[in-house]
């Protein structure tokens, strides 16, 4: 059985792996990435001040809007009901919002994609809401943090 989630048959076509066998353990993926803005950009997002709302706020509903339509988004991703989602934000300095997600469900498959989806989402968020002012922002260092449960166990990213 392939530890990837994709798989080519004998006649080169790919597949959704069968996870029919495996267990049904308690899966957690986190994920961050970074939205690295001009200060006036981030001091507006700090402020409320964009027509449109509240933008760390409509990111997070997108995030986690997104991270429940993963399997829809990626293919051979397997659909799963999530038991819970979280974004958090935080301020690095004067130019950067840092994007943490979580996500949690109990299944056959884990929800590292789903994490990593929910952050890009948001970082597309960020900046689709602030690009009338800022079109030099840029979105970096989406990754997977930590994930645990599964038979691959746990994993937590080094540094």
């Amino acid at each position: 059985m392939p530890t990837d989630l994709t798989h080519f048959d004998d006649s080169g076509a790919s597949r959704m792996v069968d996870v029919g066998e495996k267990a049904v353990t308690a899966r957690m993926a986190r994920a961050s990435g970074r939205v690295i803005m001009q200060p006036e950009t981030l001091r507006r997002i700090q402020d409320r001040g964009f027509a449109k709302g509240d933008v760390l706020e409509v990111a997070r509903l997108a995030g986690i809007m997104a991270a429940k339509k993963t399997g829809e988004l990626i293919p051979l991703c397997h659909p799963l009901p999530l038991d819970g989602v979280t974004l958090e934000f935080s301020f690095l300095d004067a130019m950067t919002v840092a994007i943490a997600a979580e996500v949690r469900v109990t299944a056959k498959t884990g929800v590292e994609m789903e994490a990593l989806t929910a952050v890009s989402v948001a970082a597309l968020t960020i900046y689709d809401m602030c690009k009338a002012i800022d079109r030099g922002i840029v979105i970096s260092n989406i990754c997977l943090d930590e994930k645990s449960g599964g038979r691959s166990g746990h994993f937590v990213r080094e540094g």
